[in-house]
């Protein structure tokens, strides 16, 4: 059964990447060959888009700082999205990278909000409850709790592990099987 949003509507969704849209590794995603989509979650942006939601990605990227892959490299995983969405690439408006390793302790890699900042300046879109943030790791929901957003975890990517891991302090968040079911809920 599948949980219906709470009555809000929303102005923004903001997409973590690895493990939300495509598959995600231990290992880490380090080419664009590696960069599978998980089943259903392109068409689930492009239903977004049908119903005029936008749509922003925030996503930690440390393997650019650990030099497992460059900015080309980076930039190639995300054209392979956009081809992917074809006529509908437009239905991602923005997004938001952090290329720093953990003990940067920069303002941009989350759970700092720095990138949902960023997407807010961007798309001129306030943060607020009627923003979601639909992630799979427990950094996702704190960045989107700071930012006062509505958190999303959806168990695809690390998100069966978090949901394990943290479930006492997920009790008020909106769990979703994948990102396709969440969609369904929001439209």
């Amino acid at each position: 059964m599948i949980k219906q949003i709470k009555a809000i509507a929303p102005t923004l969704i903001i997409l973590d990447r690895d493990g939300v849209i495509n598959e995600d590794s231990d290992d880490y995603i380090k080419s664009a060959d590696e960069w599978q989509p998980i089943p259903g979650s392109v068409e689930a942006i492009i239903e977004l888009k049908a119903k005029n939601i936008p749509v922003a990605v925030a996503t930690n990227q440390s393997g650019v700082g650990r030099g497992l892959f460059d900015f080309k490299t980076l930039m190639s995983m995300h054209d392979k999205l956009y081809n992917l969405l074809a006529e509908d690439k437009d239905a991602i408006k923005h997004i938001a990278y952090c290329p720093h390793t953990p003990d940067a302790h920069c303002i941009c890699r989350k759970p700092q909000t720095g990138m949902l900042d960023e997407i807010s300046l961007k798309l001129n879109i306030a943060l607020s409850p009627e923003v979601f943030f639909v992630g799979d790791s427990f950094k996702d929901i704190q960045a989107a709790r700071k930012a006062n957003c509505t958190p999303v975890l959806v168990k695809t990517g690390k998100g069966l592990r978090t949901l394990a891991k943290h479930h006492s302090e997920l009790k008020d968040v909106m769990v979703f099987d994948n990102l396709q079911q969440f969609v369904e809920a929001v439209v």
